[in-house]
């Protein structure tokens, strides 16, 4: 499954204060990322503020980035939403929108069982009628995908890959030998938590579903090709020069950082949806600091 593999870029969806997409805004991250050659688009992730938007918010974006791509690189469009119908009709929608790919995370209040994951995405991927990717992200939805759920989802048809977490113990070629051993031939394993995408790759994982790579697409690309090839010295190169950025993504989260690499980058001002704060100006000035290496020709 091509869709699922190398770099998939998630850009910011720029809202203003008002709750109206700022489509130009939108059209100048995109465009970056066609134009540094990305793998795939990751539209409305975690950090496309999915979770913030209304259903009808999310498809204004999605026909918004359809109308700008046109083609030129695959899309894989976020549909989770607390309620089964709702995500249903997100991916019937993102099929007729011109979606290339679906990403579902287990959203919830009350806490799911498996059975109720496993029914989930059982009816959004009948709906979508596209790939799907399942998004294991825990530190959102508090829904951990065992081993064994994910064996059974894969034998869904259309459920083609996952998005992992960065495993604790960093044993990436284990998870990955393991999450293989009962999944079909070519079921994707691929991670997100840029600071581990260097060894996530470098193990074999499928894809790096990048956070960063939303905004910095050509360093972010130049770090995935690297691992891919296997050069490790030159991947771990490139990765050190990001370090600094990755500390600052695990210090405050990679959402807020986000906005705040816009505006440095002179892209557009855009502030997080509230409740969530931007970053205070000293924090601002550290992000500062650790673009200097990524903007200075340094990878």
């Amino acid at each position: 499954m091509t869709l699922f593999t190398g770099l998939s870029a998630f850009p910011l969806t720029p809202i203003d204060d008002e709750g109206q997409l700022k489509s130009e805004l939108l059209q100048r991250f995109l465009e970056r990322i066609v134009a540094a050659g990305a793998d795939s688009i990751g539209l409305l992730g975690s950090t496309g503020g999915y979770a913030y938007l209304t259903p009808e918010e999310r498809k204004r974006t999605l026909r918004a980035a359809v109308d700008c791509v046109a083609g030129r690189t695959p899309l894989v469009v976020g549909v989770g939403a607390l309620t089964t119908d709702v995500a249903e009709d997100l991916a019937r929608d993102a099929r007729k929108a011109g979606a290339d790919g679906l990403l579902l995370a287990p959203m919830s209040y009350q806490p799911l069982t498996d059975d109720e994951v496993f029914r989930h995405f059982e009816a959004v991927a009948a709906a979508g009628e596209l790939p799907l990717c399942i998004y294991n992200n825990p530190g959102t939805t508090k829904f951990t995908f065992s081993p064994d759920l994910i064996a059974r989802l894969a034998e869904i048809s259309n459920v083609a890959a996952v998005k992992m977490p960065l495993p604790a113990d960093s044993d990436y070629a284990g998870e990955m030998r393991s999450q293989r051993a009962v999944t079909p031939d070519g079921f994707a394993v691929g991670y997100s938590g840029d600071w581990g995408a260097k060894d996530a790759l470098l193990a074999g994982g499928a894809c790096w579903y990048s956070v960063v790579a939303g905004l910095l697409p050509e360093p972010a690309l130049a770090l995935t090709r690297a691992s891919q090839a296997g050069n490790a010295a030159e991947a771990e190169r490139i990765d050190h020069a990001f370090a600094p950025l990755w500390a600052l993504f695990r210090e405050f989260g990679s959402f807020r950082v986000m906005f705040t690499i816009a505006e440095i980058l002179g892209l557009g001002r855009i502030t997080p949806p509230r409740p969530i704060l931007p970053l205070e100006p000293a924090s601002r000035e550290r992000v500062e600091v650790a673009l200097r290496p990524l903007l200075q020709d340094a990878v």
